[in-house]
This record gives C-alpha cells, structure tokens and sequence, in this order.
C-alpha cells in the first residue's frame, strides 16, 4: 500500500531531523511470535510501540502498521523504519473488513496490538456516532478477522477511564473494579472491551486488555493538554483550562508506557487484564505552573495573563486512579520523572510541533469540532474568559 501524500509536509524531511525515541525494554523472544500487526501505528502511542519493536528486536519481529492516516496520525512518526526490513506500513480503515482480512492475511499477522481509535474525550461530545463507529465497530471488524485467522495473541489497548471517577478518599482500582464510563469515549472504550470477553468466552480468543492513565511525550498530536498547551505558549498565546482547573490526572511518559506494552507481550497472561499507571497525579492548573516553568516564562502565583478559563465538558471527571500492581510484579517500573519527561517533550515541540502535522491552529481551542471527519474550528469561540485564578 502506498503513503496519503496529503500527509507530506512542506518540509518532508523534517522526521529526519527528529530524534529516534524508542523504550528501553528487550526480553528474550517469543517463538511463537513472528509477525506483529500494530493497529493505528502511525498514531501517537503506537508509533512508539512500532519503533520500539522494529529497532529492538529486529531479527525477531516483522512488525506491520496499520492506518487510515486519520487526522492525529502522521508518517513522520514512522518514516525512520522505512528502510528497516522487518517494518511495513499497510494503510487501511479498522472499518472496513475487507483491508483489515487482507492484511492479516497477506502478512501471515499472528499477534496484534490493537491502538486504534478515536480518543479525544471533548470531540465525543459533539461526534460521538464517530467514536461509536471506530471504537466499537471497528474492534469488532477487527475481532472477527482475528478470529478467521486463528490470531494467537490480541491485546486491546483500553483506558482508566472505563472504571469512570475516583473520589479522593478511595483507593486506587485494580483490575476487578467495575466500569463506570461517564462520556462518549470512554462509554465506548467499555463497549469494545464487552466485545473482546465475549470473543473470548465464545470463542477462545487469546486476548489480553491493557487500560493506561494519560500518556504524554514527543510525538501526540497537539489536541492533548501537554502538547496543546506547549504550542499555545511557543505561540505567545495562553492555556485554556476547562472549568476551574481542579480536575486532576495522572500522567506516564510514552517511554515507560512502551515498557509496559513490551513486558505485557512477553510476559502477560493471556486472558487477563492489567492497569498500567503512574503516581504523577497532577491538577490541571498546576499543570500550567509546571508548563511555564519547563518553557521559562516567569509568571506570578496565579500565572498572570497566561491561563484563561473556559466553559467545562458536559461532565468532566475530577480524578482517575487505577492500582499497577500486578504489571509492576512483571518487573515493569516507570522510569522517568515527570519534570524530565515534560521537558523532553517541550524540547521535542520547541523544534518540531509547528512542522510535524502541517498546520495545528485548528486544534489549538478549548472545544475544536468535527466536519466531515476533519476537527475544525468552531464558528465562535465566546465561551473563554480572561478571568484570573482566585
């Protein structure tokens, strides 16, 4: 399959200019894995997973990125393995079952990683048929070519927040606690997860579930509070918090996150679940302070002029909180400290954010909108006020 050259940039060769980022996992490998299909591998965590695999174990794994090259996704974040023998890039919709059949087939697939998916929580607001359609049409398309080809490994890439809001004064869920989603995305994110058990139950497939708390790092497309708020500010232009800013999260540098993935394949359980989580637990205003400290802009206690406030989501959750227990007894361990890899990642957007995607203005808004499958801007922008924290 051949590249959207709408995806080219004015300067195509800015990927070479980029370091290689990879993690920094290698485990013996397995035997019974040859070809790995990543499903949404020119996306954000995906294409990490995609490097990672290719470069480190080379003469083990063809590994094979699926896409559709949707508007988050880029080549660049691939480009470097296109000379690598063990790499292939098969553009393809998870939709339509004929692409997803073809390419199982034609690469011998044995083992996915299934990331592909709508995951931005304030566009399922206002286009939640769409998530509806990749998230859990698609992972059923997926599902049953899987099951047609006698898959040996799936491990379906969901989210903490299937489990829904945690109180501050409970504990942090393990696997067993019950999904409670609360909007659009992560409603869906649980439905393909209903899907998967049921392949499982019904027809024995091998499958494993992984939910992460937020992943942040080079490459995320600049919809995402770290990169959005890195390239507002390389703009002159302030963050936009939703609501007050108390809401808090939890955040994973993609390197670690790439850890876990690489010890979940080969040393997870089939059939089982597992959390993959940090202890970075931060509010969203303090957030903007740790922001403008990592890009030095000096700013007062309440940020001056370079936080402004925006309408809330419908609902937003005030924490996510999920226990990593059983992946830790793996061996996996985050590695990076928040404030070394936020710097890293401002770093990386510093060089590399206003050319990576071609033009992000219009996603750099507190609510961007959907039309005909493109976020744009939304016709006015009244709801943002200049209001200072108090």
């Amino acid at each position: 399959m051949t590249e959207n050259h709408s995806k080219c940039l004015p300067d195509v060769d800015v990927w070479k200019k980029a370091p290689l980022l990879k993690g920094s996992t290698r485990f013996e490998p397995l035997p019974d894995v040859k070809n790995i299909m990543i499903t949404g591998g020119a996306g954000f965590i995906a294409s990490w997973v995609a490097r990672h695999l290719t470069l480190t174990y080379p003469q083990a794994y063809n590994i094979v990125s699926f896409d559709k090259l949707d508007y988050c996704s880029s080549m660049n974040n691939t480009r470097a393995l296109n000379d690598k023998r063990n790499f292939t890039f098969y553009q393809g919709d998870l939709t339509h079952p004929s692409e997803v059949l073809d390419c199982l087939e034609r690469y011998n697939i044995d083992t996915i990683f299934h990331f592909a998916a709508q995951s931005h929580v304030d566009l399922s607001f206002g286009n939640s048929y769409g998530f509806t359609h990749t998230n859990i049409y698609g992972t059923h398309v997926l599902l049953e070519s899987a099951k047609k080809v006698g898959i040996k490994r799936f491990i379906h890439v969901s989210t903490d927040e299937v489990y829904g809001e945690v109180n501050e004064d409970d504990d942090d869920l393990v696997e067993s606690s019950i999904l409670a989603p609360t909007n659009p995305y992560s409603a869906s994110k649980a439905a393909a997860e209903m899907l998967i058990g049921s392949y499982q139950k019904s027809f024995n497939l091998p499958a494993i579930i992984v939910r992460s708390n937020n992943v942040y790092g080079p490459h995320q497309y600049p919809e995402k509070v770290i990169p959005k708020f890195i390239c507002l500010l390389n703009r002159d232009r302030p963050m936009i918090l939703h609501g007050d800013g108390s809401p808090t999260r939890r955040y994973l540098y993609a390197g670690d996150a790439v850890d876990a993935f690489d010890t979940i394949l080969h040393k997870g359980q089939i059939g089982h679940v597992y959390n993959v989580g940090s202890f970075d637990e931060i509010s969203n205003f303090d957030l903007c302070g740790k922001m403008l400290d990592a890009m030095g802009i000096a700013a007062p206690g309440d940020k001056g002029g370079w936080v402004k406030y925006s309408n809330d989501r419908p609902f937003n959750d005030r924490r996510y909180a999920v226990d990593a227990t059983k992946l830790r007894k793996l061996g996996w361990q985050p590695q990076t400290a928040f404030h070394d890899g936020l710097q890293a990642t401002v770093d990386w957007y510093r060089r590399f954010g206003e050319t990576w995607w071609g033009d992000i203005s219009h996603v750099l808004t507190p609510f961007p909108m959907v039309n005909d499958d493109k976020v744009v801007l939304p016709d006015n922008e009244t709801s943002v006020s200049t209001r200072a924290h108090m």
